[in-house]
């Protein structure tokens, strides 16, 4: 990796750091939530082999819109078009109810970007291996079951696009009983 492209992905982090620094995971420890980010990055380029810069700042920014007082324009104007279009593609509307963003996930899946479907799947993959690490708070078994039958949906939608990341997500949907 270029020094420039250090630099890039670095500032990426910053920012994602910065957007979600008072934010927290669900799960018991109440881990700090850039780990989640972070893990989608790494996700990508260790397991994925993934060295596009963009791919990879889109990944430490996938929830800055979503969750956090980050615009798209903003992303942008730090980032560029081609890692704000990507972030675009990956964030659910806020104001619409979780059953509909749900919906529209695996209905628009289908027609994301490769960019866009690289992240979602190792999303997907960081957030069904911290389900199985531990139940968030407030979470029942059954809630989580529903989660992995969720993820196997979008999952299936986005056929094609990893075999490696796929393999690791279809291994995890297997041992919680879910269909291939």
């Amino acid at each position: 990796m270029s020094a420039p492209d250090a630099a890039r992905l670095l500032a990426a982090a910053d920012f994602a750091a910065r957007k979600h620094a008072s934010q927290r995971r669900k799960d018991p420890e109440r881990t700090p939530y850039i780990n989640h980010p972070i893990g989608v990055a790494q996700i990508l380029a260790q397991e994925a082999g993934i060295t596009d810069i963009a791919v990879l700042q889109a990944a430490l920014l996938h929830d800055t819109v979503e969750d956090t007082d980050a615009t798209f324009s903003e992303i942008e104007e730090s980032f560029g078009e081609e890692v704000r279009r990507i972030v675009e593609e990956v964030t659910d509307d806020k104001t619409l109810p979780k059953m509909e963003r749900k919906r529209l996930q695996i209905e628009h899946a289908v027609h994301s970007s490769q960019a866009a479907r690289l992240v979602k799947l190792a999303d997907k993959l960081y957030n069904l291996r911290d389900l199985n690490r531990c139940t968030p708070q407030g979470w029942s078994e059954e809630r989580v079951q529903e989660y992995f039958l969720w993820a196997s949906k979008v999952v299936r939608v986005l056929h094609g696009t990893s075999p490696v990341l796929e393999e690791k997500l279809w291994l995890l949907f297997k041992a919680r009983g879910l269909p291939e």
